[in-house]
């Protein structure tokens, strides 16, 4: 990075292109985009039987990249008022300045545009408008009316993230069935148990910009009894696909091993929220993510296998 001064006396700040490209990629949330591989590419495999052409995959997984890039760029857009002031997110590129407004919008919105026509034409118009629907659901629902008004912010914003095994089912097949609705559902109900621990960790942020993620505004007890309800839900879910897709045993003891870990998981973090000891909620966060990457793994393989 050099710092160059103008005629004029005026500072400015040249960037190399390694530094704006990362600033970019930034900007797309990367580490949400690795849980869309985690549940796209499985749900394709379990919709085809086995593992389907290996350049649909690709295409579906470039596409569906660039769509929840899209929608996150847009959040980041959104929000870089409260972003400015949170200890998290204090070190995103419009807070920081590495990208501007206008060039973050203009990003958003090629993503956007480009990740839908990509999909229309390498995949089907079905996983085209799933695409759009998620971008605008994560955008509008979530971002602009929910966030800063509800504590079921999260529960229903949460939709957004659902529809990437809808996306990686209709790639495959051109439709809907009940085996993508039921894992829809699951990473609707997952999504609570999942993002309630990481409020709770940075409750002190939320507050300080007034929005109402449970864990600002609720104790950790009450917290704590949503979460493992939530779980519960979860793995009740899971179980569900059992004789809705067919699926086998390794299927069925991971959804059952696995689950009962993150239930274990969610009633230690109530448990600590009772006695009044530190809580650990980034135990249950981690957890989570452990989890669904490990039942989707299931997901993947159970095809695979002749048992």
């Amino acid at each position: 990075m050099n710092i160059t001064t103008t005629s004029s006396g005026v500072r400015t700040t040249a960037r190399s292109f390694g530094s704006t490209l990362r600033a970019y990629v930034a900007l797309t949330k990367p580490r949400v985009l690795e849980l869309l591989l985690v549940t796209t590419v499985p749900v394709m495999i379990l919709a085809a039987g086995g593992f389907p052409d290996i350049w649909l995959v690709l295409a579906t997984v470039i596409g569906g990249s660039m769509s929840a890039g899209s929608a996150a760029a847009f959040n980041m857009y959104l929000d870089r008022d409260m972003d400015a002031h949170m200890k998290r997110t204090a070190g995103r590129p419009l807070v920081t300045g590495e990208i501007t407004p206008r060039a973050a919008l203009i990003f958003s919105w090629t993503l956007a545009v480009v990740s839908t026509v990509w999909l229309l034409f390498t995949t089907n118009w079905v996983a085209a408008a799933l695409s759009a629907v998620a971008i605008f659901f994560y955008v509008v629902i979530y971002t602009m009316i929910l966030k800063r008004r509800t504590e079921q912010n999260i529960v229903w914003g949460g939709i957004a993230g659902c529809f990437p095994v809808l996306i990686g089912w209709s790639a495959v097949t051109g439709s809907i069935g009940w085996s993508p609705i039921i894992l829809f559902a699951l990473v609707f109900l997952w999504t609570p148990p999942h993002y309630w621990p990481l409020s709770m960790k940075y409750k002190g942020d939320y507050a300080g910009v007034e929005v109402p993620m449970l864990g600002a505004t609720r104790n950790g007890t009450q917290v704590g009894l949503q979460v493992i309800l939530y779980a519960w839900a979860t793995v009740a879910c899971s179980l569900l696909l059992i004789p809705v897709a067919g699926m086998g045993l390794v299927y069925t003891v991971s959804a059952l091993v696995f689950g009962g870990w993150f239930v274990y998981e969610s009633h230690v973090l109530y448990n600590r929220a009772v006695r009044g000891t530190e809580p650990k909620p980034m135990r249950v966060f981690h957890a989570s993510i452990t989890y669904l990457t490990l039942l989707f793994l299931a997901i993947a393989v159970d095809p695979l296998l002749p048992f």
